[in-house]
């Protein structure tokens, strides 16, 4: 396993920042590290990374106890911590360059390069970090991330401060880099890590709240389902009302209903038995999966 965190405890006097977490994820895999705010997600991920020492367990990072190992441990992962901290008097080339230096690449020139066209920065490159926007300069933070070709990349709110475009392009690099690399990485943008990730890792106030695939997590975290029917012809709210299974009905015009319900399925086939019946036609008929807000919303405020 590229990561293996044990039974992980991490206390500030009598507060409990995580509270016996454990989780393990394999070579290839892009996994989104959800929770509220203060949850602990920065707090494992230091962790992880050999930031911080914990109170109680154990973190592994390519079978190799992170505190017994913490000089070739950091050799394999890469880090963008939440608050990139960046030299902003150095140019973008060379502060990279003392990057490249502090990870002894040998081959420093072709790394600063390919790591620049990798994460967007050609035409800034010449620039001083300071003279950068917030989302270059995040961006700057994941070329140090990734300059040493790591095998784990550990990326704390990595689209933080991008524009939608931008967003997307860093979702684009973060796919290529999961192709080959371990990648755990949070974010409060919840349709990112839906569009990256098959799986989640949910913690809420220092605890493992869910650890699935986001297909799982909807199917087992869902109350309720919507089902959305549309008919050509204007259609008497009683005939709906008489479905069985439906626990509310929204009518948005005459001929438009959305259902909420437990067994879509069965409501489903109710409505074609009632086109049929009175001879009706069906333009559209639609399920709505619950969402992972939906999942998050769910699994994070049982504890409340």
């Amino acid at each position: 396993m590229s990561i293996e965190v044990h039974k992980l405890v991490k206390t500030y006097g009598e507060q409990k920042a995580i509270d016996h977490i454990s989780f393990r994820i394999g070579k290839g895999e892009i996994v989104g590290f959800l929770g509220p705010n203060g949850a602990g997600k920065s707090t494992t991920m230091k962790i992880i990374t050999g930031y911080l020492q914990p109170s109680a367990g154990s973190a592994s990072v390519c079978g190799m106890n992170v505190f017994e190992n913490p000089l070739e441990t950091k050799k394999k992962i890469g880090y963008l911590p939440e608050q990139n901290a960046l030299y902003y008097d150095m140019f973008v080339k060379e502060y990279l360059a003392f990057i490249a230096e502090v990870h002894q690449l040998k081959a420093t020139k072709n790394s600063i390069e390919k790591a620049i066209a990798t994460v967007g920065l050609t035409l800034e490159s010449k620039k001083k970090i300071g003279q950068l926007s917030k989302g270059y300069k995040q961006r700057v933070g994941l070329a140090a991330a990734i300059i040493h070709d790591p095998e784990v990349l550990i990326l704390d709110e990595p689209t933080s401060g991008l524009d939608p475009n931008q967003i997307i392009e860093i979702r684009e690099v973060i796919k290529q880099q999961g192709a080959d690399k371990t990648v755990l990485f949070s974010s409060h943008i919840l349709q990112e890590v839906e569009a990256i990730c098959d799986r989640v890792i949910i913690i809420d106030k220092g605890k493992l709240v869910a650890d699935d695939s986001l297909a799982n997590l909807q199917r087992t975290t869902k109350k309720s389902h919507a089902v959305i029917i549309q008919f050509k012809e204007d259609v008497d709210r009683e005939l709906i009302e008489k479905f069985r299974d439906v626990s509310a009905i929204e009518q948005t015009t005459g001929s438009t209903f959305k259902l909420q319900t437990s067994n879509p399925e069965a409501v489903r086939k109710q409505i074609l038995e009632l086109a049929l019946l009175h001879n009706l036609n069906i333009v559209s008929l639609q399920s709505e999966e619950q969402s992972l807000e939906d999942v998050f919303r769910s699994l994070t405020q049982k504890t409340e």
